[in-house]
């Protein structure tokens, strides 16, 4: 499955929308659960985005999709 790209600032318009928040609340947001992210894989543990699926760490980070 691909989807459009959309850059930072996008997505945390989109998260403040939908959640109500302001736009700089939530580019915090999503910069904090990024990181979080990066940290899991570059420990070397696999990081679950839920509705989307799992990363999964090693030489290419992989993406697993859920089956919905």
């Amino acid at each position: 499955m691909l989807w459009p790209a959309m850059t930072k600032p996008e997505i945390a318009r989109r998260i403040a929308r939908e959640k109500q928040l302001l736009a700089v609340d939530a580019a915090d947001q999503l910069d904090r659960t990024v990181n979080q992210i990066v940290l899991s894989l570059r420990k070397g543990q696999a990081a679950h985005l839920p509705g989307l699926g799992t990363i999964t760490p090693g030489k290419r980070w992989t993406l697993r999709e859920e089956k919905p």
